[in-house]
């Protein structure tokens, strides 16, 4: 078995992190490695917002808690939060632009994991995106309004072990 397909098999979503930021070389990376992910007719119809500030990272942590009905923090004190966007202008479909940032947020995933630091995917972008708040946010980012929220990808050194793999379902592989 190859490194890749050993990254892709151990791979589990962290939920407690250290404070220290991460290396700038290890982010550099898995930033390529997201926008290296598959897209509709080669249209790049994701972008990426790289957040380390803790105000804005605090700001959006409290909107996703809102939609989430919590007060407990959505990111897990992650100290970097890459918010993944997607134009549904710029593909055939505004599908195709959902699905494309989801491959980005996976490919940062699998990257992420196979130089040791650990992610989350964070859901609620979308519904935060939608609302004048995140509207206001984009602007302050120089970002058109009509960008969607695809999913928060939280990033940091893990605080301790990852859980291990669940047991994979019955049925999960048809063949035909």
């Amino acid at each position: 078995m190859n490194e890749t397909i050993k990254t892709l098999l151990a791979r589990r979503s962290v939920r407690a992190y250290r404070p220290e930021q991460i290396a700038p070389q290890e982010l550099d990376a898995i930033l390529e490695a997201g926008t290296y992910a598959p897209s509709a007719h080669g249209k790049q119809s994701v972008t990426l917002v790289v957040v380390q500030d803790k105000e804005t990272i605090t700001a959006l942590s409290a909107a996703n808690a809102e939609i989430m009905g919590t007060k407990a923090d959505p990111f897990y004190g992650a100290p970097t939060v890459v918010v993944v966007l997607a134009d549904p202008e710029a593909t055939t479909t505004p599908l195709n632009a959902q699905r494309d940032g989801a491959l980005v947020m996976g490919n940062m995933m699998n990257a992420a994991a196979s130089l040791g630091v650990g992610s989350c995917w964070i859901n609620r972008a979308k519904e935060f995106f939608d609302k004048s708040e995140g509207k206001t946010m984009l602007r302050k980012w120089g970002l058109p309004e009509r960008l969607e929220g695809v999913g928060n990808c939280v990033l940091g050194y893990p605080a301790g072990e990852p859980r291990p793999a669940v047991p994979r379902k019955d049925g999960f592989i048809v063949r035909v």
